[in-house]
């Protein structure tokens, strides 16, 4: 081949390209390039995990990541349980699957609804969630925002014990102060309590109590006409599913000739991952698999911009407040000037326009200075 014909050819010069590729831009590969950014970036996700002591929240939160974020735990007596006071603490785990790498953050609430009187005991919680707020606000404001940490909470799983007949009133309190901070998952805890008719009771009951109340849950996304038949029947199956009755395990035992996880019962074995005992699944999918993002996007649209709109206001207030104070004396607006004002103005502003003629025509045209005032109003 000819050194011209070899560079044809490595090159496609635009005598050798097809249609098609004439008319391919390129813009359509801005997807991948997105993609390639958020993975070499990572992500983070922020999960908090609220109820009484002895639901099953930690062994869950293991069982839904599969990692253990409790190795360091020191288990409590009665007695240090009923004097504990509602603390938060955090556990941070990197994970990494297929390349993707997600860093996950654990807000524990140990103490809640522990005591006997528990008066405003999800205080501690809503100030938590404020002061990461607060925090996002101050580094979004400052001059460096190129590398800001969202701490902000995403989700907030919320148990309910299985043993009542609905919601307590402390469960209610307690979503109620938090529905307008954060996205509020309701989880029935310890299904394998309950029978199936009794779970189906129990939600349902739920449910009604939720809507009587006014207490703002998560709001599954209405998905898109363009959607696959497969993700809109899984959409259907979650809404249709909440609360999520489920169960946790971190130990594998041996049912129907496979190793499973789940737990080991003189009456039979409870599968986590079967769909027919529990809802791990779809909490799962919906969690991880579905819709992570839009728990992060209705965060970060929704919750956080109600509070910065609001530090807004309170900041434009005092603004006010404050010059209010500086300046004792108050400033009065310049008075509107009467007819006869205005009529004085004008008759000024026609004198100064007279004279500037008058001035223009005596050193341009010495000639015309025979002329009056009438003939330069009419100029």
């Amino acid at each position: 081949l000819t050194s011209g014909v070899r560079y044809m050819l490595c090159n496609k010069c635009p005598s050798s390209l097809s249609l098609q590729d004439k008319q391919y831009v390129g813009f359509a590969t801005l997807p991948n390039q997105v993609h390639r950014k958020s993975v070499k970036k990572g992500f983070d996700f922020t999960l908090m995990v609220a109820g009484e002591s002895g639901l099953g929240k930690s062994t869950l939160v293991n069982s839904l990541f599969l990692t253990d974020l409790y190795k360091d735990r020191k288990l409590l007596n009665a007695e240090e349980r009923i004097n504990q006071t509602v603390e938060i603490t955090k556990h941070t785990v990197d994970i990494e699957e297929k390349g993707v790498k997600l860093k996950l953050t654990i807000v524990d609430t140990p103490g809640f609804g522990d005591a006997v009187n528990n008066n405003e005991c999800w205080k501690p919680i809503t100030d938590y969630i404020d002061q990461q707020f607060e925090q996002y606000f101050r580094d979004e404001s400052g001059l460096n925002r190129k590398n800001i940490l969202d701490n902000r909470v995403h989700c907030c799983l919320y148990f309910i014990p299985p043993f009542g007949h609905g919601l307590r009133p402390v469960d209610v309190e307690f979503m109620k102060a938090l529905h307008e901070k954060v996205n509020i998952i309701p989880l029935v805890a310890k299904a394998d309590c309950l029978t199936p008719n009794e779970i189906k009771k129990l939600k349902d009951r739920v449910r009604d109590e939720i809507e009587r109340f006014g207490i703002k849950v998560y709001q599954f996304p209405e998905c898109d006409s363009d959607e696959d038949e497969e993700f809109k029947q899984m959409d259907k199956e979650l809404k249709e599913c909440t609360p999520f009755a489920v169960i946790g395990s971190n130990t594998v035992v041996e049912a129907r000739g496979q190793r499973v996880r789940g737990r080991l019962y003189p009456w039979g074995i409870v599968e986590v991952e079967n769909q027919s005992h529990c809802d791990f699944v779809k909490l799962r999918n919906m969690l991880i698999r579905s819709h992570m993002h839009d728990l992060k996007d209705v965060t970060c649209d929704v919750h956080y911009e109600n509070y910065r709109a609001h530090c807004i206001q309170e900041m434009t207030s005092k603004l006010a407040q404050d010059n209010r104070i500086d300046s004792p004396i108050p400033i009065l607006p310049l008075p509107t000037p009467d007819a006869e004002t205005e009529r004085l103005i004008k008759m000024k502003d026609e004198e100064v326009r007279i004279d500037n003629y008058s001035l223009i025509y005596s050193s341009v045209a010495p000639s015309y200075r025979c002329f009056d005032s009438e003939s330069l109003k009419k100029a």
